[in-house]
């Protein structure tokens, strides 16, 4: 489902929301629909997680990024 980024140009509301089909997302501060669609930025993780394509900023875990660290999950 794409999700897009949306400042409002009446209220300066920054948010995301889902927008499915023909829908006109509206603010929800001031249910306003002129709207300006920002650039996003997004991660995506490639390749193995010990070389080239590491994702930077993974949690402790280095697999799920549980904070309680390596063998904490179940993914271990």
């Amino acid at each position: 489902m794409p999700i897009f980024e949306f400042r409002c140009k009446e209220c300066d509301q920054e948010f995301e929301t889902l927008v499915l089909g023909r829908e006109r997302p509206q603010c929800p501060s001031c249910r306003s629909a002129k709207l300006e669609k920002l650039l996003s930025t997004f991660s995506a993780v490639t390749g193995s997680s010990r070389g080239p394509g590491r994702a930077e900023g993974r949690g402790a875990c280095g697999t799920c990024g549980d904070p309680r660290g390596p063998g904490a999950c179940s993914m271990n």
